[in-house]
């Protein structure tokens, strides 16, 4: 446990991306199997400990502490493991040379039933130092929070093997913890591991994001434009009888459509955008195809209510032929024959964007014909499907974002290393009469500011609470005093979930207006111009 918990601890404190991947590479290196593997499902989040629930730990701190010094206690620290790791009481135990391995924690962990998972979390907890208390806490809550993707880490796999990462990303479905066959073939021990899993996830091919400048030096004739739809980008893939469907970093989300899978009568991969409504005309917002996403189960009523289809952009795999480096056009070519063999109310092909000129579509693109239609994409006509994000092929231009001023309304404390600031937002904007002004939240944020104005808000925070809610603070926010927040956002829709009736999409912080009275931020009214007919 203690090379893991220095790996967390280190991974934390360790902003840059090469960093991560030194650190992870010395890890595998120098860690034996069974502790690697088992850290490798976890860092990629495909460890699942059901016998612990955060409840548990809650409780199992409260025997041992008193209830408001760990409210107090969690309220400054602002993550349940960082406060339990340090509050849990020490035993002496924590101290002494020999402690559990990882594999031996997932394995006692991982099959405990609810009723024994107090008493062998609580023995554990005596066991270990305050890092490994942490490391534990981390993978029982399924958050480890160290600024690291699953592809990163696929990455560093790939550097410490001497592969391409798309090896590894081909094969990746294929294995399971704690990756003894993955290691081995990496470790140069045995060959590569043979994917025998059918229907398998394909690498996606990416697009770099353009500006008109990146685009003065090239042709238009060169290039297939396509509008870039307000879904998520997915990839069907069927073969062996099986067919699933897959999310941009090949999660198996077919559970949520199965109308989609159940309609895929092809053998083959493709590439698309998964929607709701009716092709080719009636397109849902984003916030309809939520009604969808992350489901285990989906009810007769809600694939009804929100019926779902893919708009097809690229054919990887037709049968058992590699098409991935072909030319776009040839894929295209076919992709079209598969798509007309299917039924038009699961899939439907991309529409192609007539342009003669950039600035002709760079007025396209800032007033499309849909208001779920989130810019343009543009794909040279030459272009294998190259796994990753390429420089030159591809690119996607956005339509500009909204933007509206709005007032700072509460504040949550962050995790790993912004812990000890208050570094998450929500923000509203005003409604009511200039006598009972009110404000109503529209969104929350947690970026798009440099480190030194996150310490400037965090001191306003902090000198402005009028009210704790745990690790949320509400701060003072009047006509006459708080803090403007300029809000940039991709889009506005309606919802349920937010007592102003709209919720924002992608919503960034894009500047902090120090220099504008809170009573002129934006209205209610302002926002919902935005949304979509």
């Amino acid at each position: 446990m203690r090379a893991f918990s220095a790996l967390l601890d280190r991974l934390t404190l360790t902003p840059a991306r090469n960093g991560k991947l030194a650190l992870l590479d010395r890890y595998f290196r120098e860690t034996p199997d069974p502790d690697r593997g088992v850290a490798l499902a976890a860092l990629t989040g495909g460890l699942d400990l059901p016998g612990v629930k955060p409840a548990i730990i809650r409780a199992l701190i409260l025997e041992r502490m008193d209830a408001e010094l760990f409210a107090h206690s969690y309220d400054f620290v602002g993550d349940l493991a960082e406060t339990v790791s340090l509050a849990w009481p020490p035993t002496g135990h924590g101290e002494e040379a020999e402690s559990p391995t990882l594999g031996d924690v997932v394995g006692m962990l991982g099959t405990a039933s609810r009723a024994d998972a107090p008493a062998i979390l609580g023995d554990l907890l005596d066991r270990l130092d305050a890092p490994g208390r942490y490391a534990v806490l981390k993978l029982v809550t399924g958050g480890l929070r160290v600024g690291l993707s699953a592809r990163l880490a696929k990455t560093a796999l790939a550097r410490f093997g001497g592969v391409d990462v798309v090896e590894i990303e081909e094969i990746w479905h294929g294995l399971a913890p704690p990756y003894a066959e993955l290691f081995a073939w990496l470790d140069g021990k045995a060959d590569k591991p043979a994917n025998m899993f059918a229907a398998p996830f394909r690498p996606v091919m990416l697009a770099n994001p353009a500006a008109m400048d990146d685009l003065e030096t090239v042709d238009p004739a060169d290039y297939l434009v396509e509008w870039k739809w307000d879904g998520i980008r997915v990839q069907l893939s069927s073969s062996g009888g099986l067919t699933r469907l897959y999310s941009r970093r090949g999660d198996d989300i077919s559970a949520a459509f199965p109308e989609v899978v159940e309609a895929a009568l092809f053998d083959g991969t493709l590439d698309g955008e998964l929607l709701v409504g009716t092709p080719p005309d009636h397109v849902g917002s984003f916030s309809d195809l939520q009604q969808r996403l992350n489901r285990k189960t989906v009810s007769v009523k809600l694939q009804q209510k929100f019926p779902a289809f893919i708009r097809c952009y690229d054919l990887l795999f037709d049968g058992g032929a590699d098409l991935r480096d072909r030319p776009l056009a040839e894929r295209r070519q076919r992709l079209e024959t598969v798509v007309g063999r299917m039924d038009p109310c699961r899939f439907d092909l991309s529409p192609q964007v007539e342009v003669e000129s950039w600035q002709a579509l760079d007025g396209l693109r800032n007033d499309p014909p849909l208001p779920v239609i989130e810019g343009v994409m543009l794909k040279r006509l030459d272009s294998p499907y190259l796994a990753g994000r390429p420089k030159g092929p591809w690119f996607k231009w956005k339509r500009d974002p909204h933007v509206v001023d709005a007032v700072l309304m509460y504040a949550q404390r962050g995790h790993g290393k912004r812990s000890g600031y208050y570094s998450d937002y929500t923000f509203g904007v005003w409604t009511g009469d200039a006598e009972n002004p009110a404000l109503v939240p529209v969104g929350k944020a947690y970026f798009g500011f440099t480190d030194e104005e996150l310490r400037a808000i965090d001191r306003f925070v902090r000198e402005n609470t009028v009210e704790r809610f745990g690790p949320v603070r509400a701060v003072r926010a009047e006509p006459g005093h708080g803090l403007v927040l300029e809000v940039a956002f991709e889009g506005i829709n309606r919802s349920t979930r937010h007592k102003s009736g709209v919720a924002m999409r992608f919503p960034r912080i894009s500047r902090l207006r120090w220099d504008k009275p809170p009573a002129e931020a934006d209205r209610l009214e302002t926002v919902e111009k935005l949304l979509p007919e």
